[in-house]
């Protein structure tokens, strides 16, 4: 997999100060694992929210760090954002072996169209949005994409097991779990009004049976 690269700088200012590097346009970040201490270091806003967009958490990222020699294979782990604004508040990077296997949430895509979408008027649903996946860091896959052009009927479904992935890469969940299918299109019942009903119980003699009108329940 080809990675992102990101360059990042030494941070002098700390704790509450950092204030002012946000209104500057700089982004305070941490950076750490392995066998390095945590540091802190910033970048700019405008290129940290490039990478944030396009890496997720689950795309590796090739860290260099100003005066500092080597490369560094990350991922990122925290993302905090203004609860209004959703600026860029705070990053943290997590520095990995590449020879170590990791784990990492990756979503999933659906692809093509369903038949029964198409044809039956029936409604794709996806209860399952990500996948968390093993394996070495550079065969991370950056999304799981899944066919939905088999779905030609309201019985179908596609679940975890039939996922296909690359060899190398292990699924670390259940197997059974559902990703999509189709829901059939809803049925409006008819509704009884009360002067109907009266109607009917003048026209019959003895009980009127009364019919029961539930929501209908799709397993």
């Amino acid at each position: 997999m080809d990675t992102l690269n990101l360059k990042l700088s030494p941070r002098e200012v700390k704790g509450k100060k950092v204030k002012r590097l946000r209104q500057a346009g700089v982004v305070p970040v941490h950076f750490f694992g392995g066998d390095i201490e945590s540091q802190a270091l910033q970048v700019e806003a405008r290129v940290l929210r490039r990478l944030v967009k396009s890496a997720g958490t689950n795309i590796p990222i090739t860290v260099e760090v100003e005066g500092q020699d080597g490369e560094n294979i990350c991922f990122i782990r925290e993302v905090q954002r203004h609860p209004v604004t959703e600026d860029l508040l705070h990053v943290d990077f997590l520095r990995v072996d590449v020879s170590q296997t990791v784990t990492a949430n990756v979503p999933i895509i659906l692809d093509g169209s369903a038949p029964a979408v198409e044809n039956s008027g029936g409604t794709l649903i996806q209860p399952l949005q990500t996948l968390v996946v093993e394996s070495l860091p550079m065969n991370i896959p950056a999304a799981i994409h899944v066919d939905v052009s088999d779905l030609d009927d309201f019985e179908k479904s596609i679940r975890v097991r039939d996922v296909q992935v690359s060899s190398g890469v292990t699924l670390l969940a259940d197997l059974g779990e559902m990703i999509t299918r189709v829901l059939p299109p809803r049925v409006d019942e008819p509704e009884v009004t009360a002067g109907g009903e009266l109607d009917e119980a003048e026209g019959l003699d003895g009980d009127v049976p009364v019919a029961e009108v539930g929501d209908r329940k799709i397993e």
